[in-house]
């Protein structure tokens, strides 16, 4: 088992070596079109709309990274990967990037040679059950069925938390949200449990809602964020910096609304910088002056695009907590753009 573990690892770290080499920002720009991984379907984070067309917290990312590179957020071709594909998709250069609430680890990072570019969500895992079943904590799951994603650092999370409590469960083994969720109500499991924002998703596509509860338990750190092949470091500080353009946007006050009477200049230096219109940032890239304008422009900046996607005012109903700036007493922190 052990030998597998570490083939399978060296497997995909050569994949990333020799998918890194060709330069992936050449690559987008010479296809003229972005190859995001996103998940197969999580309402708020990426999932296709009545119309077909990707939209969500996940997906903004991409749109925001596409708009920065090419001058075009809808040069976006969406590959929905699941827990078990999702890093062989990256590795071998299927996809450019992967946006797809993955939590950032040490194995992940070291062993299979991806390079997290920053969290875009903080997370942390949680359960959620019918109200029927009466249960007020985890610690009441004593011999529960429990829907779990496979190839998702859940499993381990979950194994750690009843093995520490002294209690038992049995695993139903599932590959996509959509397969969970039909099982959950099925009745297949008792639990369902992955990230918390992930839960509050799947909840708001119930037909009711209100009969199912989140328990308060949130059982470990689940930094959520944009990942890139180990190696080829100009295209990581391109999914990076975007990300951080829309991080540092929402703290600069700079928005959807102003962003073309700010991009005629301001007296905030930090700001023409973001913008273009000082500075050559864009330059230090490999981008246009106004790549920060056009990763902002795609779908705001971050407090925008989580307003929109996955906010209170949602069906997802998510409070910014965390996620908010530092300013505010969150984690959000972009460094400075100089």
């Amino acid at each position: 088992m052990k030998n597998t573990v570490i083939l399978g690892a060296l497997t995909i770290a050569g994949l990333s070596a020799g998918a890194a080499a060709a330069g992936t920002l050449d690559d987008v720009k010479a296809r003229g079109k972005l190859n995001c991984g996103v998940t197969t379907g999580l309402v708020g984070f990426a999932a296709p709309n009545a119309s077909g067309e990707w939209e969500g917290f996940d997906v903004a990312v991409c749109r925001a990274v596409a708009a920065a590179v090419l001058g075009d957020a809808t040069a976006v071709e969406f590959v929905p990967t699941t827990g078990k594909t999702r890093f062989t998709a990256l590795a071998s250069g299927e996809i450019d990037m992967l946006a797809r609430n993955t939590t950032w680890t040490f194995s992940r990072d070291v062993d299979l040679k991806f390079e997290f570019t920053g969290v875009n969500y903080y997370d942390g895992q949680g359960f959620m059950v019918p109200k029927e079943l009466g249960v007020s904590s985890a610690k009441e799951l004593d011999g529960a069925t429990v829907c779990i994603q496979t190839g998702t650092t859940t499993e381990l999370n979950l194994a750690d938390f009843f093995r520490s409590n002294n209690i038992s469960y049995e695993p139903v083994p599932i590959e996509t949200n959509a397969e969970a969720q039909q099982q959950y109500l099925a009745g297949a499991c008792d639990v369902y449990t992955t990230d918390a924002s992930g839960l509050a998703a799947t909840r708001a596509t119930f037909e009711a809602p209100d009969a199912h509860t989140l328990l308060p338990e949130i059982i470990s750190k689940e930094p959520l964020g944009p990942l890139v092949r180990h190696g080829d470091h100009e295209w990581g500080d391109v999914v990076r910096w975007t990300l951080n353009a829309l991080i540092a946007a929402e703290e600069l006050g700079v928005t959807s609304a102003n962003i073309n009477e700010m991009a005629a200049g301001t007296n905030n230096p930090e700001i023409n910088r973001l913008l273009g219109t000082e500075g050559t940032l864009g330059e230090m890239l490999g981008l246009s002056a106004d790549w920060g304008k056009n990763a902002i422009a795609a779908g705001g900046n971050y407090g925008e695009v989580f307003a929109d996607n996955i906010g209170e005012a949602t069906p997802i109903g998510l409070a910014r907590g965390l996620n908010a700036q530092w300013t505010k007493g969150g984690l959000l922190y972009a460094p400075p753009f100089r």
